[in-house]
């Protein structure tokens, strides 16, 4: 499949972006050497082997570090759902927006990437800093067992998390279309970090059934709001 093949083109992502200011420091983020203190303790836990990440969304194509290696996997009993509510980077609290994690059932394939030994405490605390804002979320991190061709390995990953407030599982497909074509922050709109990760699951061999009919049915959205062709 190609990306001219994609209902939600770039023309319609740019009718969904707008300049929104960045927001200031929020009270109920963690501190840095919280996430230090806990990014140090993942490292120290890691499994024996290379230290590898399960990508499936943004670390895909807008990861924080190089990878010293990277090969197709598949996790199975989880899928890539917009369950997590955002009111910031691709949100605000007047619009707010869906961020996609991965959330349990199903089945999904994405890439093993291996981070490399060098500076590996600072890699580990540089991702660790990019998806933790909140405390509740440390629950969120977790050491996924992925299928390999060369069998079972164990990886750093990112979830929704077990259970709180803003966390919006089995969400009509509809539904999360109507949020996602409106959603837009300083980061940048709800559609765009969707179109960016069809995509770059389809350069790598990926198609992920949910987010290429959801792709659609935004498409459907914003051309129903603005008027567009």
């Amino acid at each position: 499949m190609t990306r001219s093949s994609i209902d939600l083109t770039s023309e319609l992502v740019a009718l969904c972006e707008r300049k929104v200011a960045e927001p200031g420091l929020d009270p109920r983020w963690v501190l840095n050497s919280e996430l230090r203190a806990f990014s140090g303790r993942l490292t120290a836990q890691r499994p024996s082997g290379p230290f590898w990440v399960f990508a499936y969304g943004s670390l895909i194509w807008n990861p924080t570090f190089a990878s010293v290696a990277r090969k197709p996997v598949i996790a199975r009993g989880w899928h890539r759902s917009f369950c997590v509510e955002l009111d910031c980077w691709r949100a605000t609290p007047e619009q707010r927006g869906l961020m996609m994690a991965l959330d349990r059932g199903g089945s999904c394939a994405g890439l093993l990437c291996q981070l490399a030994e060098q500076d590996l405490n600072e890699t580990v605390h540089n991702l660790v800093w990019r998806e933790i804002s909140f405390e509740h979320e440390f629950a969120a991190v977790r050491w996924l067992t992925v299928e390999t061709s060369d069998g079972p390995v164990k990886a750093l990953t990112f979830w929704a998390g077990p259970r709180g407030d803003g966390i919006f599982r089995r969400l009509p497909l509809p539904k999360v279309a109507e949020v996602i074509a409106r959603a837009c922050g300083h980061f940048g709109s709800n559609a765009a970090y969707l179109r960016n990760t069809v995509l770059h699951l389809e350069e790598h061999g990926i198609r992920d059934r949910n987010l290429w009919h959801l792709q659609k049915l935004v498409a459907q959205e914003i051309r129903s709001i603005y008027g567009a062709a």
